[in-house]
């Protein structure tokens, strides 16, 4: 890697600015229910918690939405919501941080996914998911590419993201379709996957497991501490799924990246960890807005391990504060002579 300055390094922070992000995917609605327990139901064997606040938050393709616009890209999300209250609040969420809503598809008896998590005193107690993972057909699927193919079509697009949380929103033919677009328009194409659609992703600049999404999608047990094992997995990964640049997180020990010649694990930085829910997201946002900037994989790969080691240090799901990640990234400069 080339050594970077500190004025390269902010250019890069700054070019986010003008970028346009085209989000597919699973969109959910993460509601929180905070307050103490001082004391057991005498109903069943489980605690009681005196809820003193309520919160809901875009969560999912969502939260990459919210990741990328803290970043300060523009985000356009397409995906489906029921005709619920969830739904609407959904919707709601997007217009307050006035962001469109077109390409949401509204279906009806369809649930909005939905995930309420119980806490107390920081101690996650139960989770609680309204959802329904059916993939959509192909009626609906269409629509939702028109209204892809519209905004590609009207905006200019910078990158495209495949959020994939199982949810059935993406399917093969949406896949096929997307990416077919995104090669004659010029776009880089990232992707977040799971297991379902995991060899369906061909021909994409960045593809992002987690260690357990590539073990799952590759049916074999790969080995993280053996950079041999990494190597000829995702090698072998990349070649038959055409993957310009492979990405897997692997929580504490950092990200494997693999892309050419670049073939190396990136060291987590060591942290107080709170919270590892939506690193992915925060992960996959920085990277996304590094290939459209056609940035170097090793660089990619730094900046979105350490955004999404931030955000392991927040109870709940946070996106990624821009101005602390410019300063760790400074600060790690400096004392690695200007190599990320």
């Amino acid at each position: 890697m080339k050594e970077m300055t500190e004025q390269e390094l902010k250019a890069i922070f700054k070019s986010f600015n003008r970028l346009n992000a085209l989000i597919i995917g699973d969109v959910m609605l993460d509601s929180y229910y905070w307050g103490g327990v001082s004391r057991i139901s005498p109903e069943a064997p489980v605690p009681i918690v005196a809820v003193n606040r309520k919160e809901s938050r875009m969560g999912g393709a969502g939260n990459v939405v919210i990741n990328l616009q803290a970043l300060g890209a523009h985000p356009i999300l397409c995906g489906i919501a029921g005709t619920d209250d969830s739904g609407d609040l959904l919707l709601r969420m997007l217009k307050d941080k006035k962001l469109p809503v077109t390409g949401i598809v509204r279906v009806k008896d369809r649930a909005t996914t939905t995930k309420t998590r119980i806490i107390s005193h920081s101690q996650h107690l139960v989770r609680i998911d309204e959802e329904d993972d059916r993939v959509i057909d192909e009626s609906l699927s269409e629509t939702l590419f028109m209204r892809i193919k519209e905004f590609v079509k009207e905006r200019r697009i910078d990158v495209i993201i495949f959020e994939d949380y199982d949810k059935g929103v993406i399917s093969p033919p949406l896949i096929e379709k997307v990416t077919g677009l995104a090669k004659r328009e010029n776009i880089p194409v990232v992707v977040d996957p799971k297991r379902r659609n995991f060899s369906y992703y061909v021909n994409v600049t960045l593809f992002k497991p987690n260690l357990k999404e590539l073990r799952e999608g590759l049916n074999s047990a790969v080995d993280p501490h053996d950079i041999n094992s990494l190597n000829a997995a995702v090698g072998k990964l990349c070649k038959e799924q055409n993957i310009e640049i492979a990405m897997v997180t692997l929580s504490e020990l950092g990200v494997y990246v693999n892309a050419g010649k670049v073939k190396k694990i990136i060291p987590a930085v060591i942290r107080n960890i709170a919270d590892v829910s939506g690193a992915g997201d925060s992960v996959i946002s920085v990277a996304a807005l590094c290939c459209a900037l056609k940035l170097p994989p090793a660089d990619t790969a730094f900046l979105s391990n350490l955004a999404g080691g931030q955000v392991c240090e927040k109870a709940g799901v946070a996106p990624v504060n821009k101005e602390q990640l410019i300063a760790e990234a400074l600060e790690y400069l400096k004392t690695h002579s200007g190599k990320l």
